[in-house]
């Protein structure tokens, strides 16, 4: 599109989107509701922000909740020709006639147990003749002979052209088949994900200390590499393919995230050497606590990281809830937090730990009902 007009559509996170699609989505299958009558959506965001990221968690949500197994299918079309999406021509048994070739990316399977999500990806950089192709995909879920299933969702996504990518204008028509929505960074969002996915809590610790790093500025958009959601996911898989050793990975994380950044990134992960030891907090075996923000940020991602590992451990996770009562309110909500969040079912988990009660009981309130 020839610039987005922001005022004209709206805005989410990536928890947001998730929520909001997954909410349509289970509700046409719980109520029999045909996909054909949702609008194909259109998500518009900068690059690595997490849209593909979002569709995979409503995947997921869909599985969860309705039982269903979900095929999600990714199509890039930046790479695709017209020809691509219709299929190769071949001739007739009787040789008279010319027929076309299912492509690949159109064998689904149809079985009621199961949706199929078709996610149209990089639409925006598809050339204008791909996205006239696609012109009867996202309204009539047809292209050509070939005809999409009944249970198949048709998902579109693209960067704008202010996010200096290779973006083509989208035709009118086009547009006007899509319900349009913007996908925009939050670290609250994004910290969520982070958690449950098991992201380096380096990674986690330094972003939460400076949450303007999670996706670039204005100042870094000429630069080949600037920090994301998905770079710094790159640099958590870097970290563990590193043992954990910035120093080793220092040149990789630049060229994921830029030299200033990475820099500021190495030089704060040295705080983790002066903080207690974590399996100590979680054996009962301290109670010495880090003065410095920036070390609480580091410690309050280390707990975190441990607790995820040792969720079963209920003498652990008392141990350490009994040592957050020690750490000022606001790290220790974040603490509290992030354990709720970590892994499905944590909250059960955690009522039934004395030291959680007593939590709640003196600093619940900021939980806010989460």
């Amino acid at each position: 599109m020839k610039g987005l007009d922001k005022a004209n559509i709206p805005t989410l996170s990536v928890d947001g989107c998730v929520d909001t699609l997954s909410e349509i989505y289970i509700s046409a299958i719980n109520n029999g509701i045909p996909f054909k009558q949702i609008p194909s959506l259109m998500l518009w965001g900068p690059p690595g922000v997490g849209k593909s990221q979002a569709i995979r968690q409503v995947a997921t949500r869909i599985e969860r909740e309705t039982g269903k197994k979900c095929y999600m299918t990714d199509v890039r079309l930046l790479l695709f020709n017209p020809i691509d999406l219709r299929g190769i021509p071949t001739a007739s048994a009787d040789k008279t006639l010319a027929v076309w070739l299912k492509p690949q990316i159109f064998q689904m399977n149809e079985s009621k147990g199961v949706v199929n999500i078709l996610f149209l990806d990089e639409i925006s950089a598809a050339p204008q003749s791909v996205q006239a192709a696609a012109y009867q995909i996202t309204l009539d879920r047809i292209i050509g002979e070939h005809k999409l299933p009944e249970n198949c969702i048709v998902i579109a996504a693209g960067n704008r052209v202010t996010d200096k990518s290779v973006a083509y204008k989208m035709p009118k028509a086009l547009a006007n088949r899509l319900c349009h929505m913007e996908i925009e960074s939050n670290f609250d969002s994004w910290q969520r994900w982070a958690v449950a996915s098991g992201i380096s809590p380096k990674v986690i610790g330094f972003l939460s200390f400076r949450q303007d790093y999670l996706i670039e500025n204005e100042n870094m958009k000429d630069d080949l590499a600037f920090p994301t959601p998905r770079s710094w996911e790159m640099v958590s898989n870097v970290l563990r393919l590193t043992g954990d050793d910035t120093e080793k990975a220092y040149s990789l994380i630049c060229g994921l995230v830029g030299t200033g950044v990475a820099v500021e990134f190495t030089s704060w992960c040295r705080i983790f050497a002066t903080l207690p030891k974590i399996e100590d907090i979680f054996k009962g075996r301290t109670t010495v606590v880090p003065k410095n923000t920036d070390a609480l940020y580091a410690l309050v991602s280390s707990m975190t990281a441990y607790a995820r590992e040792h969720s079963g451990n209920l003498y652990e996770l008392e141990n350490s809830i009994s040592y957050s009562m020690l750490l000022p309110s606001d790290f220790s909500f974040v603490l509290m937090k992030n354990y709720l969040i970590m892994e499905e079912g944590m909250k059960e988990r955690l009522i039934k730990i004395p030291a959680f009660t007593r939590w709640l009981n003196t600093k619940g309130k900021y939980l806010n009902g989460n």
